[in-house]
């Protein structure tokens, strides 16, 4: 008794300990994991994670003795549930998650056992002898006999995902050398600095944040604006706005600052700054135009010389 008592607190003494060290813990779970997986995947992870296990009645009495100093480890405890585990580590998320699942080996169908993914038993030659026919018929398998042996003749669904496998499919599947399934840890949930949230998160971009970011903020803004309810978002849109409205108010009033002084000015005079560009247009036009016009009086002059009214022969 005493031992099992001493065993119970060296492991909770032991699971706060790494709480304590490791700021993220992954929830894996272990179903159909051999034990030769396990050390594997300790290996992997070594100087980066540590693997803990442990009953699910000792995990969760442990972690109500550590909310009273730690109350955000209540947020494990609806997840400690099932054949699951722990994965300690302070390393990258994304490259710890993927050793944790790279570990994966093929088996075959069991009967009973729930199948993870649909498994399809594909077209083409069993090398199967002919007396074997009937048992295809029975599960519904499309064959027919080619050179003496039996073959598929189309890619048939045998079982599908969720559903449990029976004797039969089971027993096809080990005849056809087909090992459907690939078993390893799995990840059920990750806790990381007091927060739980499903792996899938971790394959986020950062411009996808960054744009949910931007259209939540232009979002809060417009809301803020069409409120007239100030807030951080809107601060510099109301400034751009009120600096608009003071400059309309500064046009139709004799009030005035240095920086609107020339822009009424503009308003006021605007002759004075216009005629500066049309003037240096024309300026050049009429240097471009004397020369053509002094060609045209040339050709003229010449003209009238020809036309004296004396000819070769007169």
């Amino acid at each position: 008794m005493g031992g099992k008592t001493a065993s119970k607190a060296s492991y909770f003494d032991k699971l706060k300990g790494l709480l304590e060290e490791y700021h993220s813990v992954f929830i894996v779970t272990v179903d159909n994991v051999s034990s030769q997986q396990m050390h594997e995947i300790r290996q992997s992870l070594r100087g980066e994670g540590v693997v803990l296990m442990g009953k699910n009645t000792m995990v969760r009495r442990a972690l109500k003795g550590f909310i009273n100093d730690y109350p955000e480890y209540e947020r494990l405890l609806p997840h400690v549930r099932g054949n699951v585990g722990f994965v300690f580590t302070n390393a990258d998320l994304k490259q710890s998650r993927d050793k944790i699942l790279a570990n994966r080996v093929a088996a075959p169908a069991r009967a009973g056992a729930v199948a993870p993914a649909d498994v399809f038993v594909p077209a083409g030659n069993t090398g199967m002898e002919p007396g074997k026919t009937s048992f295809f018929q029975a599960l519904g398998v499309p064959t027919k006999i080619a050179r003496g042996t039996i073959e598929i003749t189309s890619d048939l669904k045998l079982v599908q995902a969720g559903s449990k496998v029976g004797a039969s499919e089971a027993t096809l599947l080990n005849m056809l050398n087909i090992s459907p399934f690939t078993y390893g840890m799995g990840i059920a949930q990750i806790y990381d600095q007091g927060q739980t949230f499903d792996s899938s998160v971790l394959d986020i971009e950062e411009s996808q944040l960054l744009k949910a970011f931007s259209s939540a903020i232009t979002t809060i803004a417009s809301i803020s604006l069409a409120m007239n309810f100030p807030t951080l978002p809107s601060v510099m849109h109301s400034v751009v706005n009120s600096y608009k409205n003071m400059i309309s108010v500064a046009l139709e009033t004799e009030y005035e600052w240095e920086a609107i002084h020339e822009l009424k000015d503009r308003v006021a005079n605007p002759d004075a700054y216009a005629s500066a560009a049309p003037v240096a247009a024309a300026g050049g036009a009429t240097e471009a135009a004397a020369p053509a016009k002094e060609a045209e009086k040339e050709e003229e002059e010449e003209a009238s010389d020809e036309d004296m009214g004396f000819g070769l022969f007169d």
